[in-house]
């Protein structure tokens, strides 16, 4: 029991630093700076460059797809030494969530995406996805980034092995970072999404994570 509380504190401390460092990147404005300096008035050059668009966009789904399977199929038939069946499932359950809950959010926001502003030639005018319930003039919901959670939906595979495979477990948080920052930038990059919608995914994925290990954490020991 004391060492579960801990590692929750722990936890919550790094997801409330990292909400901090996020609303600050909001309230700086530095998300239209950054778009400016890829975007053109006749749109975005690698918006359907093969890398950005074939490559990281569609492949990257692909692969996310391919990666969920895998944990389907551990969490009857385990492949990798380590935790349990209950917490294979548990896990693979929390992937399926953060994979789900972004696109829900996206589905009620009326925030456009960079490709439509009126600056790289789209209808809408930037509007903060603060300022809920104020339409751009564009078709909205994007916001948060559903490619970016193909990757970060995957920070569950890291609560999963911390306690019994560490080692395997930071290497697994290194590789869904290292993705979810490289599908975020393709996406950036392809002017689909401002870069706070990438962080937003990761930190959304990464509270459901953080909520689900303190809730299974003190039913254990409890238990």
């Amino acid at each position: 029991m004391g060492g579960a509380s801990p590692r929750w504190r722990r936890d919550l401390a790094v997801l409330l630093a990292a909400l901090g460092l996020l609303l600050g990147w909001d309230a700086s404005g530095l998300d239209l700076a950054v778009m400016r300096l890829i975007g053109r008035p006749d749109g975005f050059a690698l918006r359907e460059a093969w890398v950005t668009s074939a490559l990281l966009h569609s492949g990257g789904r692909m692969l996310a797809w391919g990666v969920v399977l895998l944990m389907a199929v551990d969490a009857w038939r385990p492949q990798v030494a380590g935790p349990s069946r209950r917490e294979r499932r548990l896990w693979l359950a929390v992937t399926v969530a953060a994979v789900v809950l972004v696109p829900g959010i996206k589905r009620v926001s009326h925030t456009s995406c960079p490709w439509e502003l009126a600056e790289f030639g789209g209808p809408a005018a930037h509007v903060s996805h603060w300022a809920w319930g104020v339409l751009d003039g564009g078709p909205g919901h994007c916001f948060p980034s559903g490619h970016a959670a193909g990757a970060f939906c995957f920070l569950s595979g890291y609560f999963l092995l911390r306690g019994s495979r560490p080692g395997l477990a930071r290497l697994w948080l290194a590789g869904t970072l290292g993705a979810g920052a490289l599908f975020g930038l393709a996406q950036t990059l392809r002017g689909a999404h401002y870069p706070s919608h990438t962080l937003w995914t990761a930190w959304l994925c990464a509270a459901v994570c953080v909520a689900v290990a303190a809730v299974d954490g003190r039913r254990r020991a409890a238990s």
